[in-house]
């Protein structure tokens, strides 16, 4: 029994006349009578009871009628949500993040594709960088968010935007009257430095950065996330070398200045997704990203 003929069988049980029920399907009538005589010999069981004004349910077709609307209920609604899915419009996306990326261009970006496509769950994984590479390879999630990644096989990295450094200093320090300040200004000073990851990471880069401008860095504390890190200066631990979204945070007793540096200057936010990844959730999303890129890349120019 096919969906065809249940279809054709619902308009009988509904109709309960051939006349009727094939003016109703839109074909002649002998074509339906042959279905109905097929299901029932493929069924054995006599559906209707021909009569002169038309036809009756049997017994045996009052129970397949119990159960017909569902199953073709079933079917439609497992076809729209399948044309749904091959369309991205349905599914769900397994996005990593991490610590400042939520600061303010991830949630951003993810209410842009909310809004495009808002019955697709979006599920966020809190994960370290390492975390979202190993997930990714593993398919525990679909994309991931971080900064400073390297190219490996498989792996397609997409420049979400640069983000400016800036410097975060107590504010009571003397450095807050500068307009800007340079590595060599903060040249001994204590600095907080994040993340403390085996990963490359911002603070290898500001590490990297004292380096080749000849400035002395006197690492006060080495801290997991901007948050801790953030909070340390504003308790007077020293200062820190951190993204402008941070300044998002607000938090009492820190100041920040714009950071000038021949080497530094600002650090690539990337959206992490598996080249093999055919899904069209997948490729919805990337569309938005690229978007958003483009639109970053219009204002900076």
């Amino acid at each position: 029994m096919d969906l065809r003929q249940m279809k054709y069988f619902l308009a009988l049980a509904q109709e309960l006349h051939f006349g009727r029920a094939a003016q109703r399907l839109h074909m002649a009538q002998p074509p339906l009578t042959r279905q109905i005589r097929g299901l029932e010999e493929e069924l054995g069981a006599e559906l209707f009871l021909r009569t002169p004004k038309g036809v009756e349910l049997t017994a045996a077709g009052q129970a397949l009628l119990d159960e017909v609307p569902n199953i073709l209920s079933l079917a439609q609604r497992a076809s729209e949500r399948t044309r749904l899915a091959g369309q991205g419009l349905i599914g769900r996306l397994d996005v990593g993040i991490f610590g400042s990326g939520v600061l303010d261009v991830i949630p951003r970006l993810l209410a842009d594709f909310h809004r495009e496509r808002p019955a697709v769950r979006l599920e966020l994984h809190n994960m370290t960088k390492a975390q979202q590479l190993q997930a990714l390879r593993e398919r525990r999630i679909t994309v991931g968010f971080n900064r400073l990644v390297q190219a490996e096989h498989g792996l397609g990295v997409q420049v979400v935007l640069r983000e400016p450094l800036v410097v975060g200093l107590p504010e009571t320090h003397p450095l807050c009257t500068q307009a800007h300040v340079s590595l060599r200004d903060l040249s001994g000073e204590p600095m907080i430095l994040y993340p403390n990851a085996p990963l490359p990471g911002l603070a290898q880069e500001v590490a990297t950065a004292f380096a080749r401008e000849g400035a002395r860095l006197e690492v006060a504390q080495e801290v997991e996330d901007v948050l801790t890190c953030v909070a340390l200066v504003a308790s007077g631990f020293g200062c820190c070398i951190t993204t402008q979204s941070a300044m998002s945070l607000r938090l009492p007793g820190v100041a920040y200045r714009p950071l000038r540096s021949r080497h530094l200057h600002d650090i690539a936010l990337c959206c992490l997704y598996r080249t093999d990844d055919s899904s069209p959730v997948l490729a919805a999303f990337l569309r938005v990203v690229q978007s958003f890129a483009a639109r970053q890349g219009a204002r900076a120019a």
